[in-house]
């Protein structure tokens, strides 16, 4: 195996881990600059539809450095920042280690160390696409999902207009990985990146994998032209 943090799209779990170790301290800022300010909105639009409520425990999955996690900080909700770097947990605690209502947990996706029925709420933000089993994620993420709770996942998407997405590819191909290369501390971790929207599925198919997962009312719209899909499922009571 080469020695270079890069890792390929067999999501080999520790490899994809050590990206993110290497990544964690400029993550945050290198997202908004690639995404040309857009991450800002994709977070408001995820804490809009999980709508966080006083004493609620919410599972935000793939957290990085928990700056999504602190959205939903003020709704004096219990939230509980898990991912599977432990460089990015680091960085998060770091950062945010003194807030009240916020914990950061080492997890695996695949196998969460939590137990069912746990979170009234569970999300994730461009992590399901870094999972080698991401249906099995969502099985764990209704899993640890009260009865009636609610899933929302907000994950980079296909653009559904043809025209648009020969731009957006042109961008990710061309445009990303000379910026990349000038603002990351790693800009392997950001051709992985580009590699792991292009051969992710489209939103009909994620749907699809939450339905057989046993998600219920499960529905997605698109973001910034589907860039981004916001998709949301109930676990059934």
């Amino acid at each position: 195996m080469s020695d270079s943090p890069r890792a390929d799209l067999g999501k080999d779990p520790q490899r994809v881990s050590g990206m993110f170790d290497k990544v964690a301290a400029a993550y945050d800022r290198t997202n908004t600059v690639l995404s040309l300010g857009n991450d800002r909105f994709w977070r408001v639009a995820t804490l809009r539809a999980v709508a966080p409520q006083r004493h609620e425990r919410i599972l935000d999955l793939a957290a990085g450095t928990g700056t999504s996690s602190m959205a939903f900080v003020p709704s004096s909700a219990h939230v509980v920042a898990a991912d599977f770097s432990p460089g990015m947990i680091a960085e998060g605690r770091r950062r945010h280690g003194t807030v009240p209502n916020l914990e950061f947990v080492q997890a695996d996706a695949t196998d969460l160390p939590f137990a069912d029925g746990e979170f009234d709420a569970v999300t994730m933000s461009f992590g399901l696409r870094n999972v080698n089993d991401p249906r099995r994620a969502l099985r764990e993420l209704r899993r640890v999902t009260r009865p009636g709770g609610r899933i929302v996942v907000c994950e980079f998407s296909h653009p559904p207009s043809p025209v648009f997405n020969g731009v957006y590819r042109f961008y990710n191909d061309r445009v990303l990985p000379r910026v990349a290369k000038a603002v990351s501390s790693n800009a392997d971790a950001y051709d992985y990146l580009n590699e792991s929207i292009r051969d992710w599925p489209d939103q009909r198919t994620l749907a699809s994998w939450m339905r057989d997962a046993g998600w219920v009312d499960v529905a997605y719209r698109n973001l910034t032209l589907g860039i981004v899909a916001l998709h949301r499922g109930t676990n059934p009571a």
